[in-house]
């Protein structure tokens, strides 16, 4: 009597199994979108800044370049830079090309070389300057945003890197040219 009655719920149990796989299979809900990266703009190229890197005085802010686009973008030159104070008004500041006018950093000076983005591809140029106060009367220059534009005549994006942009009275920031990121 006993395998009787396991034998009838094996079979009624089977019966429920297979029904339920007969069943709908229930609706697959879409996953919310994410945003693990920058927007990409129409330029095509999403403009980010790193932290900026601080050593006796030296700054350093590595900016990078992603080709989010889906076309090739070609990229030759320096970033052309605007310092911002808090109410993002330009600061009266010089814009040197090339990191020998500030620091010689080996692998990062040198003429510009042309490179094209492929989808998905970065470019990396590095930002220095020095917070030097040469003279106590002149006030420091502290910027807190900086417009980077991929190269003259293209659309700037603002970043605002963790840090700051403490020039002290130098008022000099310096550029290296765009290289393709390993």
């Amino acid at each position: 009597m006993r395998t009787t009655t396991s034998c009838r719920l094996l079979a009624v149990s089977t019966v429920v199994l297979l029904a339920a796989c007969d069943a709908a299979p229930a609706p697959i809900l879409p996953m919310p979108p994410t945003s693990t990266g920058p927007q990409c703009p129409a330029s095509g190229v999403a403009l980010t800044a790193g932290q900026v890197e601080a050593a006796s005085g030296l700054r350093a802010l590595k900016v990078e370049m992603l080709n989010c686009g889906a076309q090739p973008y070609p990229v030759n030159g320096y970033p052309v830079l605007r310092v911002l104070d808090a109410d993002r008004k330009p600061l009266t500041v010089t814009v040197a090309e090339g990191t020998s006018k500030i620091s010689r950093i080996d692998g990062f000076d040198g003429p510009p070389k042309p490179v094209t983005l492929a989808p998905g591809g970065k470019a990396t140029a590095v930002l220095v300057w020095r917070n030097t106060v040469t003279d106590a009367i002149v006030p420091a220059t502290t910027g807190v945003h900086i417009e980077v534009a991929p190269a003259a005549g293209l659309p700037a994006q603002m970043l605002t890197p963790q840090g700051g942009v403490d020039l002290g009275t130098t008022g000099t920031i310096a550029t290296s040219p765009w290289a393709a990121a390993a």
